[in-house]
């Protein structure tokens, strides 16, 4: 079974090949190189995990060699061989960057688990940085759809704010992309590599909230067994993206008025205040000036958060990017599903465009979800939109049918895409469980 890529880099020949014999049992793919240029070269073209590199070779030294390998290919281990295991050799190798070192010729028992870990950590390395390719591309103004005019200030906006470390409030009606877009800021920003950690004010209580962003001490609090370690803290150098920020109450946005000014905080429990470095990213669809001035908002805070306001447009207001978001959802989950959808019919666009889309892009993606689920030919047609939907643009005389048995077989066949799991059908659905499992019983579907 291969197990991954190893150089042996040594001028012995009879001591390269028989490591790299013993190591090729292993399951190993190894490949040898006599210098570190021929070494070099062969990195740069071939992925490689682990170098094994002898410290003396006739045109470099092992431990320089050590560091341009580092700097030729960052994710691929190295171990030196030392002809006498000398400290010295060893702590230079590390210091560049090896991952150890081990006395040539030495127990070749010894070689292999050191191999086995050292490729462990290259693989793992490896997907760390592919997981976050991926994230950087997922998360990028680039990939945001949207043409309209309106949509564009906005994200000219974002990219410009991403570049500095000023606190960002997104403003919005539910469902417009806020978290999309303070992810995208924190990627474009010069905090990328360190955490994005995003919390919804609205899910927790007071108590718990405070708990969840400060951490607290063992002790604090009934329940309190052991240390925990809050939010603020894992958001450490990174971004901390507060959604629904207007639902906070008023104790704890006073807290986060010190962190914005002094960044510090107190633990829940703790005597002595705890130093972060955060830029905070929040969100709300609420009024927090108007709220402000009623006193459900503080007015101070709300000037901290305001430094640089920008306001993300409903879906209404972008007609002109219905179209291509109802495409890039068709192909996302035909992929998703592996169905071969390609078209969307005129009049189930016609219908996209004539619906208010009160839940904005995040009540379309779910349109667009289901219609994928119940269609079972190549194109997306109006029959597969939400009755709502299907029916808003209909003359009356045309709707004279039974729109009974139509919402009985469209129950039917998302339970039967689900396998019979009644919250899933009911999100798919956009109706409540209760309402769901009323439908089930009047239509008879169990």
């Amino acid at each position: 079974m291969f197990k991954g890529n190893i150089l042996i880099i040594d001028d012995e020949e009879k001591l390269r090949s028989l490591l790299a014999r013993i190591i090729g049992l292993e399951g190993y793919q190894v490949f040898e190189a006599a210098n570190g240029k021929a070494g070099l070269r062969f990195l740069e073209k071939e992925n490689v995990q682990l170098v094994i590199s002898d410290v003396k070779l006739p045109d470099i030294n092992g431990i320089d060699l050590t560091a341009q390998v580092k700097k030729l290919s960052p994710l691929t281990e190295v171990v030196v061989l030392t002809a006498y295991g000398t400290i010295a050799d060893g702590v230079a190798a590390m210091r560049n960057g090896a991952f150890d070192y081990i006395t040539k010729g030495d127990d070749n028992d010894k070689i292999i688990p050191l191999v086995s870990r050292a490729v462990e950590k290259a693989y793992l390395q490896q997907r760390v940085s592919r997981l976050e390719e991926q994230v950087e591309q997922k998360y990028n103004f680039q990939n945001i759809i949207g043409n309209a005019p309106a949509f564009r200030e906005t994200i000219e906006l974002a990219t410009k704010v991403a570049q500095t470390d000023t606190t960002v409030l997104l403003l919005g009606e539910t469902g417009t992309g806020k978290e999309v877009f303070a992810q995208a800021i924190h990627q474009e920003g010069s905090r990328k590599h360190k955490p994005f950690v995003a919390v919804n004010c609205s899910a927790f209580s007071k108590d718990i909230l405070e708990s969840e962003l400060f951490g607290h001490l063992t002790g604090a609090f009934t329940g309190a067994i052991k240390n925990k370690t809050g939010l603020l803290e894992e958001a450490h150098q990174g971004t901390l993206f507060l959604d629904e920020i207007g639902e906070m109450s008023l104790d704890l946005q006073a807290k986060l008025l010190r962190v914005l000014e002094s960044g510090t905080f107190m633990k829940v429990g703790d005597s002595k205040p705890t130093q972060v470095d955060v830029r905070i990213i929040a969100a709300t669809n609420r009024n927090l000036q108007q709220d402000s001035e009623t006193g459900h908002f503080r007015l101070d805070l709300y000037y901290r958060l305001s430094v640089f306001q920008i306001t993300l447009p409903p879906l209404r207001e972008r007609k002109k990017d219905i179209d291509l978001l109802a495409y890039y959802y068709l192909s996302f989950f035909a992929q998703k599903i592996n169905r071969k959808i390609t078209a969307i019919h005129p009049a189930f666009l016609q219908a996209l465009h004539q619906h208010p889309w009160r839940g904005n892009i995040r009540e379309l993606k779910n349109v667009i979800e289901r219609a994928v689920i119940l269609t079972d030919s190549p194109e997306l047609t109006i029959e597969h939109l939400p009755f709502d939907l299907r029916y808003a643009t209909v003359p009356a005389e045309k709707t004279a049918f039974d729109l009974a048995t139509i919402e009985k077989l469209h129950i039917q066949k998302v339970l039967q895409y689900t396998k019979g799991n009644k919250t899933e059908t009911a999100r798919l659905l956009n109706i409540g469980l209760t309402t769901l499992y009323r439908k089930i019983q009047e239509y008879q579907l169990e």
